[in-house]
């Protein structure tokens, strides 16, 4: 897995692929769509209920209380630093209602973001043994959001710290059940940082 990004004359990012690399990432994308859920706007997102009451759905009340899962924690922190850094009832009482109107329209971009990447992988027409993706700006800005979403996931998981700079990791035996996971978590920071790179070019 050694494909990185570069610029396109467009303003978008071009990477080439193989067979296992796509199977990899639109499974990982597949995985952190089913990990956020299918959200209040599933059916907008299958292109049906053009007639739903859009002012109702901005209205919607999310959740008030933070994920139990810790990768969705890490997505949907608290805005005042969470109960157990700050436990004052008002600042509790803050968060809540932050995350009661804020929490469902993150989830929403999380998973736009992952079936643009979804979609993007899908289109992807091989030439012999790979292929090579093109991506307008637009849509790098959401493989930049999936990517880093990915990254954040895996790096959980794997209980990443930010003081980690993969030294650590790379130096797991082969024979350890968290080298794949490793891997694809160091492979996709290169797809990122690369990404970044083409478009700041």
């Amino acid at each position: 897995m050694t494909g990185h990004f570069e610029p396109l004359p467009d303003g978008g990012a071009a990477v080439p692929l193989d067979e296992v690399e796509i199977s990899i990432l639109r499974s990982l994308a597949v995985q952190l769509m089913e990990l956020i859920g299918p959200g209040e706007d599933a059916a907008a997102e299958e292109g049906a209920g053009a007639d739903e009451d859009l002012l109702a759905s901005v209205f919607n009340d999310g959740p008030s209380e933070p994920p139990a899962d810790p990768v969705l924690a890490r997505f949907f922190p608290d805005a005042y630093g969470g109960p157990d850094l700050v436990p004052d009832d008002d600042v509790r009482a803050a968060s809540a209602e932050f995350r009661r109107y804020t929490e469902n329209d993150l989830r929403s971009r999380k998973r736009a973001d992952a079936l643009a990447l979804i979609r993007a992988l899908d289109a992807l027409a091989p030439a012999g043994e790979e292929a090579v993706l093109r991506l307008k700006p637009d849509e790098c800005r959401q493989w930049l959001g999936a990517l880093n979403d990915l990254r954040l996931a895996i790096g959980t998981r794997l209980e990443v710290t930010d003081e980690d700079d993969g030294g650590e990791l790379l130096r797991l035996p082969d024979s350890d059940p968290r080298k794949p996971m490793v891997m694809a978590y160091l492979w996709l920071g290169g797809l990122q940082e690369t990404l970044v790179e083409s478009l700041m070019g």
